[in-house]
């Protein structure tokens, strides 16, 4: 194995090599097919989580669980393309790469055996990377270490190389994986000139800024804010493995009963769907998920609804979970009040995290919140707040898996 520098370059002795990033953090991954003029044909050429596969390129997820990859057979890329560009960016919300070095493993698609490795040095201000590109040169394919940074994330080299973007007065709200079409413009730095974070006071409260990053328990229960994310660990020891989520809702209007039902959806790495958990199956995954049970009307003060989740009994396929409320009798949200989910540690019936839905639309459906497991083996949740149409758990599997 070669470990390779800023700017070096390999030969490439396979038709089909796999380049996998990973992180201490979760990353999402992309691969942008370029042509002589070193732009994307078309917005079919940038593949990614929602676009996972064009002509001699594919995206595969690791869930959490695994790194991202992307895989390139260059005998299968169309006439005209001469690079591929591997991308990657850190899935929080703003997060930069100061103090986090993703390392990216060029493999034998085949055989998995390592051919080379890169570790971009000097990183900081940073919120997306092109890590390395495969291109081709004299007739010969070869890899090359790049480690170029851009300021404004997967948005700078999106539009950089040609992809369509929709310009927004203001910028949208985050979410975990972004469509090409939402991406906003960008601003590029180089590793090298990339200054330190500008100095400010250290924050006292445990929460980051709204939908800006990952906060931890260590100062107690935290309120989430939609987009905003918490990793399930607290003072460095990860939490206790039973945890339960309760969710809860009023009618909006005096004497109307909401007939509402949470259920959990349970994702593999690829975003498959495994099982979901709801008043019809109060059971998945040998137990490791349970319901209580449906509650017809919302009626009574606390939980309406509660789902209990033994991380530690989780097979290891299971890597996502998506929390979803819905309108069985199809009354829209919009008549419905003081919708919240919450955390509690199970074995203490201490509220860890509480995110109050404010601003409800009127659909049938939402998605309240997510639980992902890392690379690391940590778990984190994610607050979604993010509507549909759909009155039965079966139509939120598909939106479901899109938010992971």
């Amino acid at each position: 194995m070669t470990a390779m520098t800023p700017g070096s370059n390999l030969p490439l002795n396979t038709v089909r090599v796999t380049v996998d990033v990973a992180a201490p953090v979760r990353l999402d991954v992309s691969g942008l097919l370029l042509a002589a003029d070193g732009k994307v044909r078309s917005d079919a050429d940038f593949i990614f989580y929602n676009q996972p596969s064009g002509p001699g390129v594919s995206y595969r997820s690791g869930g959490g669980a695994a790194p991202d990859s992307i895989t390139v057979d260059t005998g299968a890329l169309p006439p005209g393309i001469e690079r591929i560009v591997v991308t990657a960016s850190p899935d929080a919300a703003g997060q930069t790469f100061q103090g986090i070095e993703p390392t990216a493993t060029v493999r034998h698609a085949e055989t998995g055996a390592v051919i080379a490795s890169f570790t971009p040095p000097q990183l900081g201000a940073e919120t997306a990377l092109v890590v390395v590109e495969v291109y081709q040169r004299g007739g010969v394919w070869k890899v090359r270490a790049v480690g170029q940074g851009y300021a404004n994330g997967l948005a700078g080299i999106a539009t950089d190389f040609g992809v369509s973007v929709d310009e927004e007065p203001t910028p949208p709200p985050a979410a975990p994986r972004a469509t090409a079409a939402a991406l906003a413009a960008p601003a590029p730095v180089t590793p090298a000139a990339a200054p330190p974070a500008p100095a400010a006071p250290p924050a006292a409260a445990p929460a980051a800024a709204p939908g800006t990053g990952k906060i931890n328990l260590d100062k107690g229960r935290v309120s989430l804010q939609k987009n905003q994310t918490v990793s399930l660990v607290k003072n460095g020891r990860p939490l206790l493995s039973q945890v339960k989520m309760g969710l809860g809702w009023e009618p909006a209007f005096r004497g109307r009963d909401i007939d509402l039902d949470a259920s959990v959806i349970a994702y593999g790495p690829q975003r498959n769907h495994i099982d979901s958990c709801y008043f019809g199956k109060l059971s998945i995954l040998g137990g490791a998920i349970k319901h209580s049970g449906d509650n017809l009307t919302g009626e009574g003060a606390g939980d309406d609804e509660v789902i209990v989740v033994d991380l530690g009994r989780l097979p290891a396929e299971a890597t996502g979970l998506v929390f979803t409320v819905n309108s069985f009798s199809g009354q829209k949200f919009s008549e419905v009040a003081k919708a919240y989910c919450r955390l509690i540690d199970a074995a203490s019936g201490e509220e860890l995290v509480r995110f109050d839905l404010t601003g409800a639309e009127p659909q049938t459906g939402v998605m309240m919140a997510k639980l992902i497991r890392q690379f690391s083996g940590e778990w984190e949740m994610t607050a979604i707040g993010e509507f549909v149409k759909s009155r039965t758990v079966r139509g939120m599997v598909k939106p479901g898996s899109q938010t992971l």
